[in-house]
């Protein structure tokens, strides 16, 4: 963890460095040149779309000398929902995922497996005349919406529910953008805010909040990669990793935000996916024989998927 921190401080001092020979160059050039009228190669100023997809698995045993339960469905749902502005020197990007997952079977009974509300948002100055680098702030909003358990046999335990916690994240930084494909934001100078509003949870000092405690404050180094293409024929996949550094307790342990999903065309209105989630977070203590030590936390979805892609409008 301590390599990690240092590269992430060793890129976010390059990238300053970078940022402040182009903003040099660009004086320099610009003393230099006639002055011209450059073309506006944009062709929207606004632009809107998402996607909408469904998932249903089923199964049913009846005197199966193997085992298993008699009866299993599990639903699930994707939303997506982006806009993006473009003029000029201006980019502001808005991006928001929600995840919502459900399992009913005879052995477990009923208990939600997905639930996820994310919402990214991005405005940027051009720095250049490449249009790479942008100079930008972030805002980034994560939560759910329905209580999660933890089981113990027959035994429920309440570990989270509607803004418990809730992550929130302001940071300023430089935004590199080679392609529309891929994102890298990096900030030296971020906010990370965790909320545990239910006072059932916050007695208990969950999340890394003292007990009794409702907000816990952190700064340090933010950085975020997001990158969506189509990497095979009929194959996408959307991936986002962020990674924090808090500068006033033990830096050295990176808290680590990863999401990935592929998505594989099987015709127009169907598709077969699969999502891998990773979180770790030194503060969340639920592993080890009493619950006292941090862990990589997996969730890993996989099914057949109804889609229903929303139109994508662009304006001028």
């Amino acid at each position: 963890m301590k390599h990690l921190v240092l590269s992430i401080l060793i890129v976010l001092g390059a990238s300053s460095v970078i940022a402040q020979d182009i903003v040099v160059n660009k004086l320099r050039s610009e003393t230099s040149r006639t002055i011209k009228k450059e073309a506006d190669t944009s062709t929207w100023k606004w632009k809107q779309g998402g996607l909408l997809s469904f998932n249903l698995s089923q199964a049913s045993l009846s005197n199966w000398a193997a085992g298993g339960d008699n009866f299993t469905l599990a639903v699930g749902g994707y939303f997506n929902y982006f806009f993006y502005y473009k003029k000029e020197r201006i980019s502001w990007d808005n991006n928001l995922d929600v995840n919502l997952g459900y399992v009913q079977s005879t052995s477990i009974g009923g208990r939600k497996n997905d639930d996820r509300i994310d919402f990214l948002s991005k405005y940027g100055y051009k720095m250049d005349t490449t249009g790479k680098w942008y100079l930008s702030s972030l805002f980034n909003f994560r939560s759910q919406f329905f209580d999660g358990y933890s089981f113990s046999g027959s035994t429920a335990t309440l570990t989270s529910t509607v803004l418990s916690p809730a992550y929130l994240v302001l940071s300023v930084g430089f935004d590199y953008k080679p392609s529309d494909k891929l994102s890298v934001f990096l900030s030296p100078l971020t906010s990370r805010t965790v909320i545990v509003a239910s006072n059932k949870l916050a007695a208990k000092g969950v999340y890394g909040l003292d007990s009794g405690k409702h907000v816990l404050n952190e700064l340090g180094a933010f950085v975020t990669v997001n990158y969506n293409n189509n990497i095979a024929k009929n194959v996408t996949y959307k991936g986002r990793v962020d990674l924090f550094s808090n500068y006033r307790n033990n830096p050295w342990n990176i808290n680590l935000f990863m999401t990935n999903q592929f998505s594989i065309k099987i015709n127009r209105n169907f598709s077969a996916t699969y999502s891998l989630d990773l979180i770790y977070d030194d503060n969340v203590r639920i592993f080890g024989p009493n619950g006292n030590a941090p862990g990589l936390q997996t969730k890993s979805l996989i099914g057949v998927n109804y889609l229903r892609p929303l139109a994508v409008k662009r304006k001028r």
